[in-house]
């Protein structure tokens, strides 16, 4: 093993790196982040072994101004994001929906852009339940699956990562005009999806 991939100790003075312990430290806490954003267990696994390697190779650029978890858990959300850009190639083009109109009028607030009190979901109340906590986040994970990937992609970093809209337009090369089109129909997928799963 190379000088390279044996480093340890602190950077800056503020923050140790001990590579030989990330798998057993943040392996699973990655996994858990990648899976709930991609939802394939083998590609989840692969993104997280990428991750350590790209840390690796990164040990000199690390500025220590964040924890090991968040410098990795950063590299990984990256990754992450070249496999929605990759899934989206060729349907970030899209144009405008025609009917968009129609379905802003129909269901969402002019001003505001929120849902109308005629289609206002129903609430789900607060989950008490640790079980039933998890079954509503498997059917969520299940109606996620249906969404074209680019939607699926732009929803879970608007909505999990709550990244700015600025940032995903330019990471996934979307207009705004078709990430307002992509919001409001995931909306509408999901909303139908739950109720129809859930309720």
């Amino acid at each position: 093993m190379s000088a390279e991939y044996r480093f340890e100790g602190k950077i800056d003075g503020s923050v140790t790196l001990d590579p030989k312990k990330w798998v057993e430290v943040h392996a699973d806490y990655l996994f858990k982040y990648a899976i709930v954003r991609i939802n394939d267990q083998d590609l989840a696994k692969d993104l997280v072994q990428e991750t350590f390697l790209a840390g690796l190779k990164g040990l000199a650029g690390f500025s220590g101004k964040s924890s090991e978890r968040t410098w990795l858990t950063a590299i990984l959300k990256y990754k992450i994001i070249d496999i929605y850009r990759k899934e989206s190639s060729g349907l970030a083009n899209i144009k405008a929906i025609s009917n968009v109109e129609a379905i802003e009028d129909e269901y969402f607030e002019s001003a505001d852009g929120h849902w109308k009190n005629e289609y206002t979901p129903k609430p789900f109340g607060k989950v008490q339940d640790p079980l039933q906590d998890k079954e509503f986040n498997r059917v969520l994970q299940s109606c996620m699956n249906k969404l074209p990937a680019l939607w699926a992609s732009v929803f879970v970093m608007k909505h999990m990562d709550e990244e700015k809209t600025e940032v995903i337009l330019a990471e996934l090369r979307l207009s705004s005009a078709n990430f307002w089109v992509i919001i409001h129909r995931t909306k509408l997928s999901l909303r139908a999806c739950l109720q129809k799963n859930w309720l």
